[in-house]
């Protein structure tokens, strides 16, 4: 990698993963609006109560505050936007940019429409959904304007079955879904075993990635990194998802939402975009070390005999 693109890149990459953690505190505000059942509290849109700041008593507090940040978070992404092919040469780089920005106005425009026309049960998960997408798009725009990514790393051999790409695609996929189906049970679309079953996919998924990384490549450091994030993700998501679920069933008997079901509702939301945001990170660190072909073409930079050279 050249100093000059090394240099170019640095400013568009802080400011994606800025833009990221934004992201992140979007979603926390979102589903506190949800936990404190404040969704229908503002009837207008994009206004609020036909105003640009509304009296912030009750539930408005949350939905308002969920809506100042979304204008933040899609001010940034339309920057980064505009910024990345002024510095960077590269064309999936604005293409990620610009899909960011199209994520964004698609999922105000969803926020909008469930605001002003209802269906929670179906806007309401869309919503969730898409937000999730638009975050690892972040995250992967992030990491692809790296000086990691773009920089000279040794390649791996992988001969091991299924590869460990795939097994990374499929874990993260299923994340997603099980995102998915966790903002269907909380927004009433069904049941939460469809969700509990997904928790058990997804840690299967989790559990063979790991060890397939662990078993292959040991002495990678940039794969121990990764995993290591995911599993302890995923540890402290597994103790959030039982302590949430003691919350829903506590707040169902007292008829009212309280501020621990509030607080650990919340945590398990933002534990499952971190969770998300591992995996993603894990699965491009795959693809990113480790080549499509079934075997390291002779002239690469491959490693077999001493891997800890490809986390130098």
């Amino acid at each position: 990698m050249s100093s000059d693109l090394a240099h170019t890149s640095r400013g568009p990459y802080r400011f994606a993963v800025a833009t990221a953690c934004c992201t992140i505190l979007l979603m926390m505000a979102g589903a506190m609006v949800t936990s404190n059942g404040a969704a229908d509290s503002v009837p207008d849109w994009p206004l609020a109560y036909g105003k640009l700041i509304p009296p912030l008593i009750g539930g408005i507090r949350f939905e308002y505050t969920h809506r100042v940040l979304a204008g933040i978070v899609s001010i940034m992404t339309l920057v980064l936007a505009i910024w990345i092919p002024f510095a960077e040469r590269r064309p999936l780089a604005k293409k990620l940019g610009w899909t960011a920005l199209v994520l964004v106005i698609a999922q105000a425009a969803l926020g909008g429409f469930r605001v002003l026309e209802g269906y929670p049960s179906i806007s309401a998960t869309a919503h969730a959904t898409l937000a999730q997408i638009f975050f690892i798009t972040l995250v992967g725009l992030s990491l692809y304007l790296s000086s990691w990514w773009q920089g000279n790393l040794a390649q791996l051999e992988d001969r091991g079955a299924p590869r460990l790409r795939v097994l990374a695609s499929l874990m993260t996929a299923s994340i997603l879904v099980q995102l998915i189906l966790g903002a269907a049970f909380r927004h009433g679309a069904f049941g939460i075993v469809p969700h509990l079953i997904g928790a058990g996919v997804v840690t299967l998924f989790i559990i063979w990635a790991g060890v397939a990384a662990k078993k292959r490549f040991r002495e990678v450091r940039d794969l121990r990194r990764v995993t290591k994030l995911l599993h302890a993700f995923f540890g402290i998501q597994l103790l959030l998802g039982g302590a949430a679920y003691w919350a829903v069933v506590r707040a169902a008997d007292e008829s009212q939402p309280t501020v621990t079901y509030a607080t650990l509702t919340v945590a398990h939301v933002l534990g499952g975009a971190l969770t998300l945001a591992a995996a993603v990170l894990f699965t491009l660190t795959c693809f990113r070390l480790i080549p499509s072909s079934a075997r390291v073409p002779a002239d690469s930079h491959a490693v077999k005999h001493s891997p800890e050279r490809a986390g130098a």
